[in-house]
This record gives C-alpha cells, sequence and structure tokens, in this order.
C-alpha cells in the first residue's frame, strides 16, 4: 500500500530489475495532469531551474540531481509510516488540543485533512512526492510565514520605512463590521465599535519587529480572544495582574498577537491581505488559484466603505492558509532562492537576511514563522544554515540553501522530521 501512494514514475523496483533502471527515461507528471519525457541528461549545476506557469514542474530521477533512488525511497517510506498520530477530522482534532484552552471555541473553518503527504525538490527539480500533492489542506502556522511575507513586500515598498519604528503611527481607528448596540452606560469605555490595539501605554511601544518577532508582549482582546488564553501560564492567579515584558525583550508564541499583525498589516495595505499576496507572490511564482486564506467569522473590519475579513495568521481556532503541496514547495523554493524567482526580485535580499536573522530572545527564531537551526538544535542532522516554515499538524516546509534542497512534509510526528531530514541528506552522493 505504502508504494501505491508515492508517486515517483522513477520507482519501478518492483516490478523492473534494478539493473534495467538506467535503461529508463522517466515519465514526469506535471502539475497540470500532462504527461512528457524528461530529459535523461543532468541538468546543468549552474543554472538556477524555476517551474513554469500553470503548475508545470519538471521531475527528475534522484541520479540526475546527485542522489541515490533508494535512500530517497527509504526517506519518503520513512515519511509514510510517520503519519500524524492526531484526529484527521482537524476540528476533532482542535477540540482535544487547543480547544479546551480558555476561550478555546473555534472561529473560523476547520477541515478534513488528507493523507500523508510530501515532496522533494532538488536543484530545483521534484524528485520525488507523495501523497496528493494537489489537495488543498490546512497548513495552520505555516500561515505566518505567508503573513510575514506580505508585511515584507509592504516594507519593499515603503508602506512600512522602518519596522523599529511603532505600530501605533502607522494606523488608524478601526471600526469593527459587527455594530453592538450603544448606550449611555458605555460611553465611559468608548464606542464599542471601534477599536484602537495599540494605543495602551504599552502597546503603543510595540514595534513591527517586535510582532514579526514574536517578542512584543502585546496586551489586550482581538476578535474574542485574550491574549493571556493563548497557550496559557499554568499559574491562573497570574493571567490577569502580571507585569508586562518590554517589547522585545521576551519571546512568547502567541497567536491573537500575530492576529494584531494581521490587522495592522491589513491597515497598512488597505486592501485585503490574500489578494497582495496573490498579486505580489503567489501569482509571480506561479501558484495555483486553489489556495485561500482565511479569517474568523467575527474579524470583519469596514475598510473605505468595504467590508473586509482580517485573516488569521494560523489556524489555532481556525482559519489560516489553506494551500497544496506543490504550492507550499514553490513559496519553498522561493524563500529557498532568497526572494528571486526566475530574473524577478519578489522579496528583497535586505528582508531575507533580516528574516533569517536569530531573535535575541529566542535564537532559533527569525521572523515568523521561519525557523532557524540555530547551533542545530531544532534538526541536527541539519546544516545550522538550514531553515524552516513550521505549522501544527506537523506541516514542514524545509530549506537548505547548502544542499539545494527543499522538503514540504505534512501529517507527520513532529518527532520524525530530523529523521526525514536525515534520511534526505544521506541520500544525496
Amino acid at each position: 500500500m505504502k508504494s501505491e501512494s508515492v508517486r515517483m514514475r522513477w520507482r519501478v523496483r518492483f516490478t523492473v530489475p534494478r539493473v534495467l533502471l538506467v535503461l529508463l527515461v522517466p515519465v514526469a507528471i506535471s502539475a497540470g495532469g500532462a504527461t512528457r519525457a524528461v530529459s535523461a541528461q543532468n541538468p546543468a549545476r549552474g543554472a538556477n531551474y524555476y517551474p513554469g506557469p500553470d503548475g508545470r514542474w519538471d521531475h527528475r530521477r534522484p541520479q540526475q540531481v546527485g542522489m541515490d533512488s533508494a535512500r530517497v525511497a527509504a526517506a519518503v517510506d520513512f515519511a509514510l509510516a510517520r503519519e500524524s498520530k492526531a484526529p484527521r477530522d482537524l476540528l476533532l482534532a482542535h477540540l482535544q488540543s487547543f480547544g479546551r484552552e480558555p476561550y478555546g471555541d473555534a472561529v473560523g473553518p476547520f477541515t478534513t485533512r488528507g493523507n500523508p503527504t510530501g515532496i522533494i525538490v532538488r536543484r530545483g527539480y521534484i524528485v520525488a512526492e507523495w501523497g496528493d500533492p494537489r489537495r488543498v489542506d490546512m497548513t495552520f502556522s505555516v500561515t505566518k510565514s505567508f503573513l510575514s511575507t506580505v508585511v515584507g513586500v509592504a516594507f519593499d515598498r515603503g508602506l512600512i520605512p522602518d519596522i523599529n519604528r511603532a505600530v501605533h503611527t502607522d494606523l488608524a481607528p478601526i471600526v469593527t463590521l459587527s455594530q453592538p448596540s450603544r448606550s449611555s452606560a458605555d460611553i465611559a469605555r468608548g464606542d464599542p465599535t471601534m477599536i484602537q490595539p495599540f494605543e495602551t501605554p504599552h502597546n503603543r511601544r510595540i514595534t513591527w519587529n517586535d510582532l514579526l518577532r514574536q517578542t512584543s508582549d502585546w496586551e489586550g482582546s482581538l476578535w474574542g480572544k485574550p491574549d493571556w488564553a493563548d497557550r496559557p501560564d499554568t499559574a491562573t492567579s497570574s493571567w490577569l495582574t502580571r507585569a508586562r515584558k518590554s517589547p522585545g525583550s521576551s519571546y512568547e508564541y502567541n497567536d491573537v498577537r500575530v492576529n494584531a499583525l494581521a490587522l495592522a498589516a491589513l491597515n497598512v495595505w488597505r486592501r485585503p491581505l490574500p489578494r497582495v499576496l496573490a498579486e505580489y507572490v503567489m501569482d509571480p511564482i506561479g501558484a495555483s488559484t486553489t489556495w485561500r486564506w482565511y479569517g474568523y467569522d467575527n474579524s470583519w473590519i469596514v475598510l473605505d466603505g468595504t467590508p473586509v475579513q482580517s485573516v488569521s495568521g494560523g489556524g489555532h481556532w481556525g482559519g489560516g492558509m489553506f494551500i497544496s503541496a506543490y504550492d507550499q514547495a514553490r513559496f519553498g523554493l522561493l524563500t529557498l532562492r532568497r526572494g528571486m524567482w526566475g530574473g524577478r526580485r519578489i522579496l528583497s535580499e535586505r528582508w531575507v537576511q533580516m528574516a533569517l536573522t536569530p531573535t535575541p530572545a529566542q535564537p532559533d527564531y527569525g521572523f515568523m514563522n521561519w525557523f532557524l537551526n540555530t547551533g542545530r538544535k531544532r534538526l541536527p542532522s541539519a546544516p545550522a544554515s538550514a531553515f524552516m516554515h513550521l505549522g501544527n499538524g506537523t506541516n514542514m516546509i524545509y530549506v537548505d540553501a547548502e544542499h539545494d534542497l527543499v522538503i514540504v512534509a505534512r501529517w507527520i510526528e513532529n518527532s520524525a522530521l530530523d529523521g526525514l531530514v536525515s534520511r534526505v541528506l544521506a541520500a544525496i552522493e
């Protein structure tokens, strides 16, 4: 059964003697569904290959890109054998985990996920794939990498001239779409239809850089979720009373604060962030039209007279990016090539360098969600220069410039990530 789900046309060892493999001309299935022969010549090492638009992506046999076929197959088998143990019904999985937190009710969409899926890309070419790479599934906190990317495009275009400036200076009061009734009793607390999430004395000190690195300690509630309710402290007495930490001084992974960044970015762009991502990133890199980016049922605002949904930075309470493994792999290749796609620059070299700079309070974290391999602590088998876009599930986009390698792995146990990477690296000759 495992071999049936592995979509590698070069892998025919069960029906053809291994000695004949070198005589085969592999047939690749493009993302658009057409079959075509792939040249048996080795790809030129000096030229960077980029997959074409409309889902076109060339495949190569492992030997053509300096990899051992049997070891690549073993890496795929390893991934297939270590499927996540969480329920495939992702709403049920939520109810069994984050849904048990205070204010843990789901407020965004969930799906039932597919089979374990993945892609191995070397020198830009697909070497192996398994599961259903076209299937659109939730990717949870990998969404954060797309969020930081639209902030990066805003920075590159001068909409955010300095990431070290206070966020509140770039925002105006925000009117929510849902209109609670106003009464004289509410006057002392202000108009309930209007929110200003960066106007407390603490939050006015928070910079874009603090939000991008998850070191802001932003305080407040957004879309019905208090900041303290996300992965709450075990000391319940401190939930409402603890002293705030100076922005930049302490790291805490917190989706309420991530969503505050998404709302701030929406106000800077004055356009829905999914449209920004499509125009400046996903369309230029030839991604499909099937990905979607959702927020919450109640995360709607009125922007320039139009209802707009503020998207979420992950699937903690539902929503976030719903995307295929093929599109994940294209994004991974974009970050491998440091923001370049063909002859076009999508993200500036300066932005990529900042995204890969360790956060002082958390040295294995850059910008969200660029997880670094500082000191080789996260993935001991990988180079220290490798990085990952990571989300629950587990969803991983592994990026390794030293080996010109991208690995997408979906619905794999988190404890198996290093084992998968080590097996793929062992296949490189």
